[in-house]
Formats: C-alpha cells, structure tokens, sequence
C-alpha cells in the first residue's frame, strides 16, 4: 500500500502541477518515506522530493524543515547510481545559494561522502551532479577546508582527464575554488602538469581556471614552485599572458604565478631568466599601462621587482620603459594618498578599484630600490626625480613605506651626485630621527645614507654622526643582529662595505592565498577562490585575500556559478 501511494504522489508531481498547492504535506511525507528500507520507496520518494524542488516555490523550506538535507546525505552511502545522482540534484537545488544549507550538509558529513563517491564511482551523469554540488560548497570556507582535508583536490584532478567535457570544467572550477586553501600541500606534479597543458588550449575557461589554480598552489609553495618550473610552466604562463590580450581575468592570476615562481625558491633565478630570454619583459611592462586596471597593474610591479633580483635583467626593464613607468605609478599613487589626507588624519587608507594606493606606493619603491642597484639605472631614476619623493616618503606613518623609501635612499646615496641631492632635500633630520627606529632594516639604511652624506665633512661632524650610529644602532635589542656596524673606525670605508646589500632583506611579505591576495607580491590566494595571499617577494602587503601567491582580500575566485 505505502509503495503504491508513493507511486501515486510521484505521477501528481509531474503531470498535476496544480496538485502543489498541497506541497507542505506532500514533501513532509515524502521525507519521512525517505526512511524507508525498501529501495523501490526510497527511490520513488527522492523523485518527488527532487520534483517539488524543481517546480514549487517553498518547497525547499519545506524540505529544509523537515529535516531533508540531513536525511540525504545519509543516503549518499547507497549505491545505486541513479539514485544517489537524483539524491546529489536534490542537495544542490537546496544548497545554491543558501549558505544554511551548506553548513547543514557540512554538519552531517556530506563533504566526505561526496569525495568517496568522486573517487569510486564512474558513473558520469553522478559525477557530473556531485561536481556540480562540489562547485557549490567549495565556495563556503568551512566547507572548503573539510573537502581539501578530505584529498578533494586530488580526486577531483583524477577527472581532468575524462572525456565529458561538463564534468570537466566542473572539476575546474570546483578546483579554482579550493586552490587558495591547497597552498601547503604537495607531491601534486600529475594536477601541475595538466594545468600547464590546460594554458594551451583555446577555451578561456579552462585557461582562466588553470592560470587561477596555478597562482595559488604556488603561493608559499617552493616544491609546487619548483615543480611548475620543471614542467615548463614559465614559458606557458608567459606566452599565456602575451595571448590573452585585455583579459584581465587570464592575465591578473597568469602575472600572479609568474610572480610567486620568480621568488623565494631554489629555480627562482631560472624563471627570472627565463622570462627575458622568452622576451617576456616588453610585454609585462605593457601591462602597466591602460586599459589595465590596478589589481593586474599592482602584480605586475611586483613582477618586475622580483625580475630585478636577476641584473642581467635590468637593462631589458630600462631599454623598456620599466623605470619611467614605475616612476609615473609611484607619483600616480602618492598623489591620491596626498589628497585623501587634505580630508584630516583619520581620513583612512585610499581605495581605487579595490587596491590600497600605500601598496602601489610600496612596490614601486621597492622595485625601483632594487633597479638602483645598477649605475645607469640610478642616473635614470635621479633624472625622473625619485629623490625628492624617497624623502617626502621617510615622514610616513606607515613603516613598510618608510622601510622600503630608506632603502632606496640608501641604494642611490652610493652616487655622490645623488648624496647630495639627497642632503639638498632636507633629508637629514629625519634620516637622524630613524637612526632610533625599533625597525633595524630602516636604521640600517639611515645609517647607510647618512655615513655617505658625511663622506667629505669635516672630522668633527663625522665624529658627531659615528657617536649617533654607535649609540643608535648598537642597542640591545639590534645587537645580535647587526653585529657588524660601522663604528667611529668604520667611517672611512666604502658604503657598501658599512651597509651590504645583503645585510637587510627586503620585506617578503606573507604569501596569502588570490587572489587574482595581490600580491604582497604573492597575493594569498585571491583566488578563494586567487586567496588573496601576499605574493611571493613582494614587497606590499597583500591583496588581502587569494591566484597566493593568497590573503585575505577580494576573493574573486569564489563563484556560485
């Protein structure tokens, strides 16, 4: 009798539209039917289940309240294919959009559930509808982390090679979305290699997922690094770049994980040669210019400062237009910031399309610090007029932009030309007043500027200034780690033997996860989808997210497709 009545409310759920009107009743038996042992029950109450789903507003609540959801996902342990593909469509109609819904199916275990049956099943119509509710969750956090613990990453890359070609794209996305909270993992060369060979293909899904996917599991990662630039992956994120025209949402994530493979792992300097050798830098300078938007523009400069670490690529940058560029940026930049604080001092941080003008501010100088380690690129930055705004920058109240403004200061104080602009500018006062900072980087480099500006002053001023850089920068809490500053003996060496290159890193900061978050210079992945991870060496902070290089910033991976 209970086989025939169900049978019954199955037929009125197709052919009788108007019948709805009794949805309420109708789905609270249906889920109590779902209790059912009897298989044939049990299928025929999920197809009016999925019925009221599809045709009935309101029905979802109903089913919601009833305790629906929890009742599916314990029917994800039964092994018929249709019906678990029928169960899955029901989770995913009633987890769209609601963000309940998907915390309910986290409670209940179906992240697990949904990974076994990706694992084992061959089914393609269940492994189409389980991606597709995959997609869905993979866009909640808490979700996200159970199906990446769940070695949801590497049963979806198992797919990538199906021959349907909507179970694929649904693995990519679905993997797009879940790349920002994959970034530790490793031994991931098969999915690595595919997503290389996904860059060459002609969809601009696949190409953007792939470029996406990549930036975050490079973010942080020196294996996943290592590995991408073993399989050729410079070259096919470069020429994906050079291809993909005005596509910001390809080139953005492809900038993004040439800019985490350029930094901060053993085959960094390869992918920095391999980039020029390509004749890769014109293109990515081009990039700084419209119509690109801040967000591309802004992991473009932490590109070319990561570039920069190679000098063989310094002339490329220069013969370019890289050097006049980031100049123009950097001015664009703190002319925005200058106007916002006319506003008063609790004005706040300035915004143009989503990206923190400090940060543009911050990655032009640091690039163009590292540019300054050239001769012919310190004349050109003087001729641009660099000077006068390093030091306007030393009276910031942000400590990463004075950080990297000193370094500057310091790199091209090694020119007495540029020494004596930079005395000319006033520079002294506050170079005297860092010399205090809790910051050694920035007392380091004040020291540095400040010892070549005292380079032909009488015996008493240089005295005056070796008794403040003793005191200053031999303090206990520096101590251990500048052992080897100069002193009054020291004043009469060269500058770059009182202050090494080396001797104070540039700020790498956090890779987040994106993050297209930014960068910075590893977004974290922005891609919550790019995280938005800090990318790797980069001298911003991050996008906030994450493609890291991360992050906590815009998210834009993140999609409810």
């Amino acid at each position: 009798m209970l086989y025939v009545c169900v049978c019954l409310f199955v037929c009125l759920s197709v052919c009788l539209p108007a019948f709805f009107v009794f949805f309420v009743p109708v789905g609270s038996m249906a889920v109590c039917w779902s209790r059912s042992q009897v298989e044939a029950v049990l299928f025929y109450a999920i197809t009016t289940i999925h019925n009221l789903l599809l045709h009935q507003e309101g029905s979802k609540m109903a089913v919601r309240l009833g305790g629906g959801l929890q009742r599916m996902v314990s029917l994800l342990s039964q092994t018929n294919v249709k019906f678990l593909a029928i169960t899955i469509d029901c989770l995913h109609l009633l987890a769209y959009g609601n963000q309940e819904s998907k915390l309910s199916i986290l409670g209940s275990g179906g992240p697990a559930e949904l990974i076994r049956i990706m694992r084992f099943y061959s089914y393609e119509k269940l492994l189409w509808t389980t991606s597709r509710l995959l997609k869905v969750l993979s866009v909640c956090h808490m979700n996200k982390q159970a199906i990446v613990e769940c070695g949801g990453i590497q049963a979806l890359a198992h797919h990538l090679s199906s021959r349907s070609g909507r179970l694929v794209q649904n693995c990519m996305w679905c993997l797009r979305n879940l790349s920002d909270a994959a970034t530790h993992l490793e031994n991931l060369g098969g999915l690595l290699q595919l997503l290389i060979q996904f860059l060459g293909v002609g969809d601009f899904t696949y190409v953007t997922c792939a470029a996406g996917i990549l930036s975050n599991l490079t973010c942080n990662n020196p294996q996943n690094k290592m590995m991408v630039c073993q399989l050729g992956g410079v070259e096919a994120l470069l020429r994906t770049c050079l291809q993909a025209g005005d596509r910001e949402d390809i080139t953005e994530p492809a900038i993004c994980a040439l800019r985490h493979l350029t930094s901060r792992h053993s085959e960094a300097e390869m992918a920095q040669n391999t980039i020029r050798m390509h004749f890769g830098i014109p293109g990515i300078i081009r990039l700084l210019h419209p119509p690109s938007h801040w967000p591309l523009v802004k992991a473009v400069i932490g590109l070319l400062r990561n570039l920069a670490l190679c000098e063989d690529n310094h002339v490329a940058i220069r013969e370019n237009g890289g050097l006049q560029r980031l100049a123009q940026l950097l001015m664009k930049a703190q002319q925005a910031i200058q106007r916002r604080s006319a506003l008063g001092p609790d004005a706040g941080d300035v915004y143009v399309s989503g990206v923190r003008m400090e940060e543009i501010v911050e990655g032009c100088v640091g690039a163009l610090h590292i540019l300054a380690r050239d001769p012919h690129n310190r004349a050109m930055i003087r001729g641009l007029q660099c000077i006068p705004l390093f030091v306007q920058l030393l009276y910031s109240s942000q400590e990463t932009i004075v950080r990297v403004a000193s370094g500057a200061l310091c790199e091209m104080a090694q020119d007495k030309e540029n020494a004596d602009i930079i005395e000319a500018e006033n520079a002294t006062s506050p170079l005297t007043e860092l010399l205090h900072s809790q910051n050694e980087g920035i007392a380091t480099y004040a020291a540095g500027v400040l010892f070549r500006i005292s380079e032909e002053k009488s015996a008493d001023y240089r005295k005056r200034l070796s008794v403040e850089l003793t005191s200053s920068l031999v303090r206990p809490e520096i101590a251990g780690h500048w052992t080897g500053l100069p002193i009054a003996q020291d004043l009469g060496r060269p500058l770059h033997h009182v202050v090494p290159q080396q001797a104070v890193p540039m700020r790498q900061t956090q890779q987040i996860p994106g993050g297209f978050n930014p960068g910075v210079i590893q977004h974290a992945p922005r891609y919550h989808g790019m995280q938005q991870e800090r990318s790797d060496g980069i001298v911003l902070d991050s996008l906030s997210p994450a493609v890291g290089m991360e992050v906590s910033g815009n998210h834009w991976y993140d999609t409810d497709l």
